[in-house]
């Protein structure tokens, strides 16, 4: 369903014209991180995750996903951090063979602008990763990829081309930094997004048939120190239509560690989205939560 499509209302028939996702990225990367993302949910603020089909906690958040069924799920696709999921053979130009895992983000990036990321790789590898969530009995419902992989040129169009085959949302993450004081370092990173975007969709309006959000939001929270003024300040500034905001909730353990430089953040940032602050603003009526 596409946003444009969705009619929200709340109670008594009054229209909401301000729609929100709350996707937390990374279920599957660690225990730690599982164990909060569904707190978050539990908490009736995450309404959405994004999986990861290769990561050390994918067997925790399967048996999470099975008992509780009510959160909506896509593919995280990662092509920075473990090993393919793909034949290797069939993906070589995305991993190292002298690890045997993926090339870390900054040797990617490099590669891709460079023009020695191989398009039928890419899609082969997210084809694989999205057919073993699918295999796990998972219904995946969009696809947005670990680290905003999928803005580089070389990978975009063939993760277009796999979630049109699915008939599945893509995640565009072009975010429009107005609200409150931007942070230099998120404001960076937006717009290194935006010129790989450009560049690699080739100007092409970002293939708005993809069924994405109006919005997006979350960049500029990544990592703040005040993370829950940050939320609550965004919320009063949503923007008519859809918003998906990303987070990133969850509980430092080792596997997390070990996979990502991203800690305790995230402690923040469940705590946050687990607030009574967070909620009560969340019910007041003029939001309406979707997945």
């Amino acid at each position: 369903m596409t946003s444009s499509e969705f009619a929200g209302t709340a109670g008594e028939g009054v229209i909401v014209e301000r729609r929100l996702i709350i996707n937390a990225d990374d279920l599957g990367i660690s225990p730690g991180v599982n164990r909060g993302i569904f707190d978050a949910h539990a908490a009736g603020t995450v309404t959405s995750a994004s999986l990861l089909a290769n990561a050390p906690g994918l067997t925790d958040a399967i048996t999470r996903l099975r008992d509780d069924s009510t959160l909506h799920v896509g593919l995280h696709l990662n092509l920075t951090a473990g090993s393919p999921v793909a034949r290797p053979g069939d993906v070589t130009s995305l991993w190292d063979p002298r690890t045997g895992d993926f090339y870390p983000l900054p040797r990617l990036v490099r590669r891709a602008l460079t023009g020695r990321v191989a398009a039928i790789h890419v899609a082969a590898e997210c084809s694989a990763q999205l057919a073993r969530l699918r295999s796990l009995g998972v219904t995946v419902g969009h696809i947005d990829a670990h680290r905003h992989v999928h803005a580089l040129p070389g990978v975009w169009k063939p993760v277009v081309a796999v979630a049109r085959r699915a008939r599945v949302p893509m995640r565009v993450p072009l975010e429009a930094l107005l609200h409150g004081r931007i942070r230099v370092s998120r404001a960076v990173v937006a717009a290194s997004l935006r010129v790989a975007l450009r560049f690699a969709a080739n100007r092409s309006a970002h293939d708005r048939d993809l069924g994405r959000a109006d919005h997006f939001r979350g960049l500029n929270l990544l990592g703040a120190q005040d993370f829950q003024r940050r939320l609550l300040a965004l919320l009063d500034q949503l923007q008519p239509g859809t918003t998906e905001l990303m987070v990133h909730p969850g509980y430092v353990d080792r596997d997390l560690s070990a996979w990502d430089s991203y800690t305790t953040g995230r402690e923040r940032e469940l705590a946050a989205l687990c607030s009574l602050e967070v909620r009560d603003r969340l019910a007041r009526g003029d939001i309406l939560l979707v997945s």
